[in-house]
C-alpha cells in the first residue's frame, strides 16, 4: 500500500515519476501527486482516482525540473480526496513531503504545532511531518529532518525536498525505501519495480538511516548522524517480469506461472537425492516452532504445520503476526520462529519478528522479494524465487511458500539421517500436475458463469486441505466481493449447516485421502438439505455424481502435496467470477498488495 518515487539526476523528473507510480499501481492506492522542484520553487498537482488521471492534469502544465517526489496514497488518516494527497507542504510552501506509514503521535505534534502558528490543510498524520521539519529548518534541510524525526512515534519511509536544496532527503523506519544508482541520477523508490528498467544497482535502506542523495552521490547516515557504509546489490527484477505477455490480467499471469515459479524454488535445493538449503537451523537444537504470517500467507503457513509436525514431528504454533506481539508471546530456548511475508515489508510480521528477536529467538524468513527488510531482519533465510507479484490476490506465492516449508520440513528430516525420497520424487511432477490442471481453465470459466450472481460461497476442507478451504474463500471475497467463508468440513454441522439452501454454493476439497470417506458424508449433509455441491475431486467415482452439481478433477498425487493442486482450481474459479462480473481483478477496493502499515 502507498508508493513512494523520487528522481534526481540530469534528465526531466516528470515522465521518472509518472512511469514510477504507474509500476506501483498494483499496490493499491486512491489518490496520487507529485512535486517538482525549479527555479527556487516547488509544483505540485495531485488528483484523487488513477495515476492517468494525474498524468493528464499535468501534460498542460509543461513542469519541468530535474528534481522532484512523487506518491500514491491509500487513505488511513483522512478521506480520500486532493487535500489528504502527497505530497505536503509546510506553511510557506518551501519543503514537500512524501510519506509511506503511520505517524501514531501526531495528534500531540499537531497540537504543539498549532500552538506555534502553523496552518494545517489536510487530516493526515503526514503533513505534521512536513510543519516539523519547517519548525526546525534553518540553513540545512538535513539536520531539520533529523531533529523532526526524533520527535516522531511511529513508521515512516520518508522523502523531503525544499524549494532551494539540490538534495533529497530520504529516511526510513519500518517502512520501505531503496535507492537505485544510475549515471548521473539516482531513483528512490519503496518498491523495486519502480526502479526496473532503469539500473540494476540498488541500495537498500535500513531501519533508523537517513540518506542525502545528489544527482551523483548520496550518502546515508544512522540516529547518531554517522555514515553508514553501504553494499550496492544487484538487483534481479526486470520489466518483463512485471508485464502481462498477453495475460488480460496479472493474477492470470500469475496463476499460469505457477508450474514455473514452483520449479524455480526448487532449483538448486533438490540434488543428489538431498535438500540443499542455504541456512543454518540444527534440528537437534529446536524444540517449537512458531510460524507467523498475515493473509495468504497464514494460510501457507497452518499447511507449514501440519508438514513439519508430520514429517519430522516438531511442536509448531501458528500465530496471526498483527496477533503475536500483543499477547506477550512466550518464547523458550530452542524455539525458532519463522516469518512469511511475500513482499517481506508486511509491518505487521515485522513486528511479530522483532519481538521474537527481543526475547531471543532464533529466527527463519520465507521471502519473495530480494533485499526486502524480513530478508535482512533474519538469521536465515529462504527465498521463494517465484518472480514479482503483481496482482493483490496472491497465488503464486502462496504456492511457493507452501514448497519452501515443505523443503524446509525435508531439510530438518535429513538432518536426523533420513530423507522420504518419494515425497522428492513426486513433487519433482507437481509443475506438470499443476500444468494439467490449467488446461481446464475455460471450463472452469463455463462453471463460474453459474455462480457469478451468488451472494455467499462456503469452502469445506480437512485435514491438509482445511487451510486450502481458507484460502479459496478468500481468493473468492478478495477480488469478486462475493461474500465467502472456509471451514473445517467437521466443523460444518457445528454452525455453518444452518446456512444450506439452494441459494448455498458449497466447494468440497475431496481428494482421495485418509479423510476421504468422511467428507463424502458431509456432502452428503449438504445434499440432504438442498445445497449446490462443487467438488474437487481426483476420481469420478459413480456415486459422485448423485452427490455432487459439478465437479473439478485434479491429478492424483501424494497426500502431503495435495495443497499444492486443489488451490489451483479455487485461484481459476476466483479469477473468471471476478473476471465476468466486470471487477477490477489485479486492484481489488480497498486492498493493498503490500501492507506496510499496522
Amino acid at each position: 500500500m502507498c508508493g513512494i518515487v523520487g528522481y534526481i539526476g540530469n534528465k526531466e523528473a516528470l515522465p521518472f515519476l509518472i512511469n514510477g507510480l504507474k509500476k506501483l499501481e498494483y499496490r493499491g492506492y486512491d489518490s496520487a501527486g507529485f512535486c517538482i522542484q525549479h527555479d527556487g520553487k516547488l509544483s505540485v498537482v495531485k488528483r484523487k482516482g488513477k495515476v492517468k488521471e494525474l498524468e493528464n492534469a499535468s501534460k498542460s502544465l509543461k513542469i519541468t525540473g530535474h528534481m522532484g517526489i512523487a506518491h500514491t496514497r491509500w487513505a488511513t488518516h483522512g478521506a480520500p480526496n486532493e487535500a489528504n494527497a502527497h505530497p505536503h507542504l509546510d506553511c510557506k510552501g518551501a519543503i514537500a513531503i512524501v510519506h509511506n506509514g503511520i505517524i501514531e503521535n501526531y495528534g500531540a505534534l499537531k497540537e504543539m504545532l498549532k500552538k506555534e502558528g502553523h496552518r494545517f490543510f489536510s487530516e493526515t498524520d503526514t503533513e505534521v511531518l512536513a510543519h516539523l521539519i519547517e519548525k526546525f529548518k534553518g540553513k540545512n534541510l538535513e539536520s531539520a529532518v533529523a531533529m523532526a524525526l526524533k520527535l516522531v512515534e511511529g513508521t515512516f519511509g520518508l522523502l523531503v525536498i525544499d524549494k532551494t536544496s539540490q538534495e533529497i532527503i530520504a529516511a526510513k523506519k519500518g517502512s520501505p525505501l531503496l535507492l537505485g544508482i544510475g549515471s548521473q541520477e539516482i531513483i528512490i523508490a519503496s518498491d523495486a519495480s519502480a526502479i526496473a528498467g532503469h539500473t540494476k544497482k540498488v541500495v537498500y535502506l535500513n531501519d533508523s538511516e537517513m540518506a542525502i542523495i545528489s544527482s551523483n552521490n548520496y550518502v546515508v547516515k544512522n540516529v547518531n548522524g554517522k555514515v553508514v557504509e553501504k553494499k550496492i546489490h544487484d538487483m534481479e527484477m526486470t520489466v518483463q517480469q512485471i508485464e502481462k505477455r498477453g495475460f488480460k490480467h496479472f493474477m492470470a499471469k500469475e496463476i499460469f506461472e505457477q508450474p514455473l515459479a514452483i520449479e524455480n524454488t526448487l532449483r538448486g535445493r533438490i540434488g543428489d537425492g538431498r535438500i540443499k538449503l542455504s541456512i543454518d537451523v540444527d534440528v537437534k537444537k529446536v524444540k517449537r516452532i512458531i510460524i507467523t504470517a498475515c493473509g495468504t500467507s497464514w494460510h501457507s503457513a497452518l499447511i507449514g504445520k501440519y508438514l513439519i509436525e508430520k514429517i519430522i514431528g516438531i511442536q509448531v504454533e501458528v500465530d496471526y503476526a498483527s496477533e503475536f506481539r500483543y499477547r506477550n508471546p512466550i518464547i523458550k530456548k530452542g524455539d525458532l520462529v519463522v516469518a512469511i511475508s511475500q513482499s517481506g515489508e508486511t509491518a505487521d510480521t515485522l513486528a511479530a519478528l522483532k519481538e521474537a528477536k527481543q526475547k531471543g529467538a532464533k529466527t527463519l524468513g520465507v521471502v519473495n522479494v530480494v533485499g526486502s527488510t524480513v530478508a535482512r531482519e533474519v538469521d536465515f533465510g529462504i527465498y521463494l524465487h517465484a518472480g514479482p507479484e503483481i496482482g493483490v490476490a496472491s497465488t503464486k506465492a502462496f504456492t511457493c511458500q507452501v514448497t519452501a516449508l515443505l523443503l524446509f520440513a525435508l531439510y530438518l528430516q535429513q538432518q536426523k539421517g533420513v530423507l522420504d525420497k518419494k515425497i522428492l520424487e513426486e513433487l519433482k511432477k507437481i509443475p506438470a500436475k499443476i500444468e494439467e490442471i490449467l488446461k481446464e481453465s475455460k471450463n472452469i470459466r463455463i462453471l463460474a458463469q453459474k455462480f457469478k450472481a451468488s451472494k455467499n460461497f462456503l469452502y469445506l476442507g480437512r485435514g491438509l486441505n482445511f487451510p486450502v478451504a481458507l484460502e479459496g474463500a478468500l481468493k473468492l471475497k478478495e477480488i469478486s466481493y462475493i461474500h465467502a467463508e472456509g471451514y473445517p468440513a467437521a466443523e460444518m454441522k457445528h454452525g455453518p449447516i444452518a446456512l444450506i439452501d439452494e441459494h448455498m454454493p458449497v466447494v468440497f476439497i475431496a481428494p482421495k485421502d485418509d479423510t476421504y470417506q468422511k467428507i463424502i458424508s458431509n456432502m452428503q449433509e449438504i445434499k440432504a438439505r438442498g445445497g449446490t455441491v462443487i467438488a474437487i475431486i481426483n476420481e469420478n467415482e459413480p456415486y459422485i455424481a448423485a452427490l455432487t452439481n459439478h465437479v473439478i478433477k485434479v491429478p492424483k498425487t501424494l497426500d502431503i502435496l495435495s495443497p499444492l493442486l486443489n488451490v489451483i482450481p479455487l485461484q481459476l474459479l476466483a479469477y473468471h467470477i471476478a473476471d465476468l462480473k466486470g471487477l477490477n481483478v489485479d486492484k481489488p477496493r480497498n486492498l493493498a498488495k503490500s501492507v506496510t502499515v499496522e
